[in-house]
């Protein structure tokens, strides 16, 4: 049996730092949520690959379909060779996205290469270069997503000089508003920031897209209220700016819907998918307004593995199984549950400053101080490794290290979700008596 400690020394030796791990966990095996690690410890997976995993590890029909296409055809190119499977995908995603409108999608390998291609449609469709970003958004590790990510430590510091023509502005986040309101009675002070940017910051002429996620993944799981995302869209609209919603993690039926975009009075002009997806296999899309998409000439979009055969084979799986299996509504009841949980633990542990999410897609704040807001990391570090210690995945995230964010494929079973909240709740009472 190879042993966790010997596998740490040789990826020490052979894979640099900057490829972080955020477990010492070497897993071997996986099924729905529970992974196998090389020693034949078992866990219950909260982070879901990083929300890959919404139909579960390992689901068989995505697992046959896998099979079946790696042993017809592997690759040829769509560029050189094209195939069913791309077509079909993009046909799925294009019914599937929300707008009553002829929309096109191309596919790519990975969430940052749809946020790229989805800049470079939005820049060619519109003639103007500069792109808007928020405060507490993540779109990838390439150095246009990387610009576009708002975090410098640890995705961009060292990493300059930055793509030009970005620029940001404050996200809703409501616990901590920016603008220094208290919803409902804000008039959502937080969206008019966009306009004015467009007085100190950058000419909305100039301005050919702003990128946004429904709820802002690796910025800590914010959510925005009702009326912000139809209101950014009406100013984006008088300027003739494109809406870019970036899905990566929230889709494919992760918040209760199978976008969470869908959960706002609007429609975007282009959306990004990826992550769950494939089901577990490398895939992502930029699907969008076909006027739009069609735009870029021949050979401006694409690349070597995009829409891999395998990989549609296994995205198309786990679609059917999303649609059929109705996740997001598996999403919404999974979601009612953990709340509830969370909500009596807000009672019991002081550190829980805040309780936000949609659907399955939640995250609890730690705090030093429920009054003063004083961010946690060191208690949200100290719960997220004391859960890996006792059999639970859990990631953080946040601006200030100090959210816990739940992820679990949304497959999990009750046996599953139970084992992994009780060790979850252990974590909390042992750290916050330590």
């Amino acid at each position: 049996m190879i042993k966790t400690d010997e596998l740490l020394q040789r990826r020490n030796k052979a894979v640099p730092r900057g490829v972080i791990n955020l477990t010492s966990i070497y897993a071997d095996s996986a099924s729905n949520a529970t992974v196998t690690d090389v020693e034949g410890n078992t866990y219950i997976d909260f982070a879901s690959g990083i929300g890959v995993n919404n139909v579960g590890h390992c689901h068989p029909e995505v697992v046959s379909a896998v099979q079946k296409q790696a042993a017809k055809m592997l690759h040829t190119c769509f560029h050189v060779m094209p195939y069913e499977g791309y077509v079909a995908v993009a046909e799925k995603l294009n019914a599937l996205t929300p707008g009553d409108f002829d929309k096109m999608t191309g596919l790519f390998n990975s969430g940052a290469e749809a946020v790229e291609n989805a800049i470079k449609v939005a820049r060619y469709a519109t003639g103007r270069p500069a792109i808007i970003a928020s405060g507490s958004g993540f779109h990838g590790r390439t150095l246009l997503a990387s610009t576009l990510t708002a975090k410098i430590k640890p995705y961009k510091a060292g990493f300059g000089p930055y793509a030009p023509e970005v620029y940001r502005i404050p996200y809703a986040y409501c616990y901590r508003c920016p603008v220094g309101c208290s919803y409902p009675s804000c008039n959502i002070e937080c969206a008019e920031l966009l306009k004015k940017r467009f007085v100190d910051m950058v000419d909305p002429e100039s301005v050919a897209a702003i990128i946004l996620e429904p709820v802002a993944g690796e910025g800590g799981f914010v959510v925005p209220p009702k009326e912000y995302f139809p209101r950014i869209k009406e100013i984006c609209e008088e300027f003739g700016i494109l809406f870019i919603a970036d899905e990566v993690q929230s889709g494919i039926g992760r918040t209760g819907t199978m976008f969470a975009i869908e959960q706002w009075d609007m429609i975007p002009d282009l959306l990004t998918s990826a992550k769950s997806l494939g089901g577990g296999m490398p895939i992502s899309a930029c699907t969008g307004r076909a006027d739009l998409m069609n735009a870029p000439q021949p050979g401006g979009l694409g690349g070597t593995y995009g829409g891999n055969p395998v990989s549609c084979a296994a995205s198309l799986a786990a679609l059917e199984i999303a649609q059929r299996d109705d996740l997001p509504g598996q999403s919404r009841k999974l979601g009612t549950t953990v709340r509830a949980v969370f909500e009596d633990w807000a009672r019991k542990f002081d550190c829980i400053g805040d309780i936000r999410g949609l659907g399955s897609m939640l995250a609890l704040e730690l705090v030093h101080d429920r009054t003063t807001k004083t961010v946690a990391p060191d208690l949200t570090k100290a719960v997220v490794a004391e859960c890996a210690k006792n059999g639970l995945v859990l990631l953080s995230c946040g601006n200030g290290g100090n959210v816990i964010r739940t992820l679990m494929p949304l497959t999990i079973t009750d046996a599953e979700l139970e084992r992994g909240l009780s060790i979850m709740e252990a974590a909390f009472e042992t750290v916050t008596k330590g």
